[in-house]
């Protein structure tokens, strides 16, 4: 008989959803029937309430009140406003947070203001393995600024933080593995040898606290479309901590970072606080959206969400390693549900073959190259039941051969 901390069958996961405090949460999403949706860490899931605030939106606010509504419905402080709701999940004050432009562009922002603030140190640290966007930024900002970019592997980041470091610029979670770094051990070894801490929060931000303020972190970038839900390419964020306001010099001077951008005067004047982290006119309707689907977090005690998403990836795991064993899956996540986020990778030299059969049974997961199939736990709308039915399904396909079909092999744009 198994122990309740490990439940073996259908019936023992229906229970774990009656007991779940926040099975109601689910209801805030619309998801369609039939679906198991387990991508929310590439694409989260639509709020009830956005299509119509954003019907409202386009009908009532930009159809009838036209440019009005830039003062009207409170258009022009909205990357403010939006920013001191997901500083709320992510454990910073209300004015450290504004949200601007995509995550790859605030990163290039904050890693030349970090350099910027750390003169005569001239090295990023940053890891192999890495989403390749952050990589990409790095070394061509390393370029920009006569600096040098160094990338190590995961376990090797503590040893290799030094003197010359100017900046430490990692992803919490890592997008591939789901490798989760302790943010404080790594922050504090950082700013004990001089050094200045970028953290990227896209597969965090919405799934676990975080804790920046706590962790006394200096920077941290993210988006807001994953476990955020603020829908296909919504506006990211970025976070910079009070102790740097004032100092802070971002690299793209845009008008609306300036301190008064409707004087439009000739010399450029950085804004307040965070407002000179702003470049260009913000996009309304993505925010609008962004703002909207906030609300699926009202009531949400993060904690909460941390301890369904450790018991979710941990279900996963056990189910995987006691039904799947004869057909070639690894791990690619840690199984110290301590050092991991809230998905699960396994790994397979068919992946991408049964991840495309597994959708279309209505089990969503996606692919990462070159043998990662990605499965996503976002704890406000996946059910303990959702584990059990989609590693049935991927059993099902791995033991009939489902996945060898030939249209499971055509590789799509997207993966």
């Amino acid at each position: 008989m198994m122990q309740d901390s490990s439940p073996g069958t259908r019936a023992e996961f229906a229970r774990l959803d009656e007991q779940d405090p926040l099975r109601g949460h689910r209801e805030r999403f619309a998801l369609p029937e039939g679906v198991i949706y387990l991508d929310g860490n590439s694409l989260g899931a639509l709020p009830r309430g956005v299509s119509a605030r954003l019907t409202q939106a386009i009908e009532r606010e930009w159809g009838v009140g036209l440019i009005r509504s830039w003062n009207d419905a409170g258009w022009y402080p909205a990357p403010q406003r939006v920013g001191g709701r997901i500083a709320s999940l992510i454990g910073a004050r209300p004015d450290e947070v504004i949200v601007a432009d995509s995550t790859s562009i605030n990163l290039f922002k904050v890693l030349v203001a970090a350099l910027r603030l750390r003169p005569g140190r001239r090295r990023i640290l940053g890891e192999r393995g890495n989403f390749p966007t952050d990589v990409y930024v790095a070394s061509g900002v390393a370029e920009l600024m006569d600096a040098e970019f160094v990338a190590v592997e995961p376990d090797d980041v503590l040893a290799a933080i030094d003197e010359q470091t100017a900046v430490v610029s990692l992803t919490h979670v890592n997008y591939k593995t789901g490798r989760r770094y302790d943010m404080a051990e790594v922050t504090r070894r950082a700013q004990a040898k001089g050094a200045l801490v970028v953290w990227d929060l896209c597969h965090t931000a919405g799934a676990m606290p975080c804790g920046l303020n706590d962790a006394h972190v200096d920077f941290a970038v993210g988006c807001s479309y994953k476990y955020l839900n603020g829908g296909p390419g919504a506006p990211a964020f970025v976070f910079v901590a009070q102790k740097h306001h004032g100092q802070v010099r971002q690299p793209i001077t845009g008008w609306h970072g300036h301190a008064r951008p409707f004087d439009f005067v000739h010399d450029y004047e950085p804004g307040q606080g965070l407002d000179h982290m702003l470049v260009g006119t913000a996009p309304q309707l993505g925010l609008i959206v962004l703002e909207e689907a906030l609300k699926a977090f009202d009531g949400v005690d993060m904690n909460q969400v941390r301890h369904k998403s450790e018991r979710l990836t941990g279900l996963f795991i056990e189910l995987v390693d006691r039904t799947l064993g004869d057909f070639g899956f690894g791990l690619a996540t840690p199984r110290d549900a301590a050092q991991r986020g809230s998905q699960v990778s396994l790994t397979h030299p068919e992946g991408y073959a049964i991840m495309q059969a597994l959708i279309a049974r209505g089990v969503i997961g996606d692919f990462r190259a070159p043998d990662i199939l990605r499965f996503g736990f976002t704890p406000l709308y996946v059910s303990y039941l959702d584990v059990w039915d989609a590693v049935a399904a991927l059993r099902d396909i791995m033991s009939s051969g489902a996945w060898q079909a030939p249209e499971y092999r055509q590789r799509k744009a997207v993966t």
